[in-house]
């Protein structure tokens, strides 16, 4: 592996000098400065980013921390903050916290060892102590708080329109599943689409789910479908939860959208891909992952900022779950 003194070497100069160049710390002559550089390209030379911060009391890196890197939601947000991150040469640590309270707190204490400038966090815990102690800027990604920069999607109105479109075509027995009660955006969702289904005088059923994972989704399209056999419409609380009821309703011979309607909430890449493809409400997630990282950036660099809190639209995404609308004119 190339080191320092191997540029060094070459150049023929100092460790020291190198050094200087490579931190634009510090006077060093033009023709001096060009054989460093010319060494390092030569060389394919890459100072190590933590190294370099320790000398020059500042980094380029950022941290990011998901809750589910298995959700493919979660990779849309990383992949928009990575993007945005490097077009100002900054880079990313991640870490992946599987919605564990004490494993995303192990994470933030790595973020800080590594010497990370700003935080961005689509966290399951915002009003966690850990967040408050912290003395670098940190921006909540699909998450909402009171007191911190946050980017999210409008969750209530994706609930409304949920409901509205579900309801449009024909579903009258709806059961709504229930994002999980500590995470704000799910209950905006969810909120959202009771709002609607009440207006319009129907009834409705709830399933409260604990997380936005694979893990248990299966469970709950089961337990939804064994406690409300006459379902005739699902609101999911995400694609994954609406991708476990297609399955088990077609487990237990109901077909959809005929017998049941679904609509999930977010768009991930396979719901299209799926037979019959997902209808959804869609978060523009790799935008979401963009304006986070350019937040972040704004409070590391303490430029001037109108707004702290972004709150982008969402849209309904029509495909084969849900039926069409009648058109009788």
């Amino acid at each position: 592996m190339t080191t320092i003194k191997d540029v060094a070497n070459l150049a023929g100069v100092s460790v020291a000098t190198v050094s200087r160049v490579i931190n634009d710390r510090g006077y060093v002559h033009a023709d001096t400065r060009k054989k460093v550089e010319e060494a390092v390209k030569a060389l394919h030379f890459s100072p190590n980013e933590v190294a370099r911060s320790l000398y020059t009391r500042k980094s380029k890196l950022i941290g990011l921390l998901l809750p589910d890197i298995a959700n493919p939601y979660f990779p849309q947000l990383a992949r928009g903050v990575e993007d945005r991150m490097q077009e100002q040469d900054y880079r990313l640590i991640f870490g992946n916290s599987d919605e564990d309270e004490g494993k995303e707190q192990d994470y933030i204490q790595t973020f800080i060892q590594n010497n990370v400038v700003g935080v961005i966090s689509s966290t399951n815990y915002p009003h966690s102590s850990i967040y408050e102690k912290l003395k670098i800027p940190v921006v909540f990604l699909d998450r909402t708080s009171l007191d911190r920069p946050s980017v999210y999607a409008d969750g209530r109105e994706g609930g409304r329109l949920a409901a509205k479109e579900i309801i449009k075509r024909g579903s009258k027995r709806i059961t709504v599943m229930q994002g999980p009660s500590h995470i704000r955006p799910a209950q905006d969702r969810f909120e959202g689409a009771i709002e609607v289904i009440r207006q319009a005088g129907l009834n409705h059923e709830v399933i409260q789910t604990t997380s936005f994972s694979f893990n248990e989704a299966g469970v709950w399209a089961e337990e939804l479908f064994r406690k409300f056999p006459d379902t005739d419409g699902v609101i999911a609380s995400n694609d994954i939860a609406a991708m476990a009821v297609l399955h088990e309703a077609y487990r237990i011979g109901r077909n959809v959208p005929i017998d049941v309607q679904v609509i999930g909430f977010d768009d991930i890449p396979m719901s299209g891909l799926l037979s019959p493809a997902l209808s959804t409400i869609r978060q523009p997630a790799y935008e979401m992952g963009r304006e986070a990282a350019g937040l972040l950036i704004q409070l590391v660099e303490q430029n001037n900022m109108e707004n702290k809190n972004i709150q982008l639209p969402v849209s309904f995404i029509e495909r084969g779950t849900t039926r069409k609308v009648r058109n009788d004119g």
